[in-house]
């Protein structure tokens, strides 16, 4: 079996502290010194003092295979830049899988990459109820997909667009997941009116002063009279949508007729009564 070479970085971070339970992510970075990194601060870092979430970030060039640490190599068929080895590649991940359960659905492997599946809300509430995920962040033209498909990785984008590697893309799926475990958010019910929670953008926000560069808020915000503030954030959340985000919109009446014709369903079951 293939050892990993003694690593110059410092031991993963709340490795040996984490609470029972506590959702762990392992990163595999050619740049570990990059993490935590923001990660470290406000709310995530708060729950990475209290062990609420464990990180443990290994370098991909522990598990090179020769004495220059080679982890990259020219594309088949040619083309610029280089690709990851399978065989570097591989290898830290069964590395970093080795004490994960065998079940993906509670562990994934997410390869961050431009041409993976996007990244939603309702993607990252399911990661979020798992035990934990495993991170590789490419860099170069990619990884080989040999591996991609030999260790069942699946390939998540943040965005239609291209960064110089996967490490940033990851943070933000960390901060995602991490924001939405137990006692991370001091007030669990502000992630159930948030951006993609309903399948909307989130309402507009205001605070004091109630007059700003001669701009009010909103009256019925002032109103105190919570039947009617909650219609207005909603049509506000679907005005919103609407105009800025057309694909959440017709997914959203999709949804929405879908759920109608429930319960005309229902209620026919039911003879018609209400």
């Amino acid at each position: 079996m293939f050892q990993p070479r003694p690593s110059a970085q410092p031991k993963p971070l709340m490795e040996d502290m984490a609470r029972a339970g506590a959702f762990r992510v392992k990163v595999l970075t050619l740049f570990p010194e990059i993490f935590p990194g923001p990660l470290a601060a406000s709310l995530t870092g708060k729950a990475l003092k209290d062990r609420l979430w464990a990180l443990e970030v290994l370098d991909i060039r522990r598990f090179a295979r020769n004495k220059h640490r080679t982890v990259d190599d020219t594309p088949a068929g040619g083309g610029p830049g280089l690709v990851m080895k399978p065989d570097v590649a591989a290898a830290a991940i069964d590395y970093a899988q080795a004490d994960a359960p065998g079940d993906r659905g509670y562990w994934p492997v997410l390869y961050l990459s431009p041409r993976g599946r996007p990244l939603t809300q309702a993607r990252v509430r399911d990661l979020a109820a798992g035990e934990g995920i495993t991170l590789l962040c490419g860099r170069f033209e990619g990884v080989d997909q040999r591996v991609l498909e030999a260790r069942m990785v699946e390939e998540v984008s943040i965005g239609d667009f291209v960064l110089t590697g996967g490490e940033i893309p990851a943070m933000a799926l960390i901060d995602a997941v991490i924001r939405l475990r137990p006692g991370v958010l001091g007030n669990e019910a502000s992630t159930e009116e948030e951006s993609f929670s309903r399948g909307l953008l989130e309402h507009p926000h205001y605070t004091r002063p109630q007059v700003w560069e001669g701009r009010e808020i909103p009256e019925v915000l002032l109103s105190g009279h919570h039947a009617r503030i909650a219609e207005w954030r909603l049509s506000e959340a679907e005005r919103l949508t609407q105009e800025r985000r057309p694909d959440l919109w017709r997914a959203y009446r999709a949804a929405d007729g879908d759920r109608e014709l429930s319960d005309a369903q229902t209620s026919a079951a039911k003879g018609g009564q209400k």
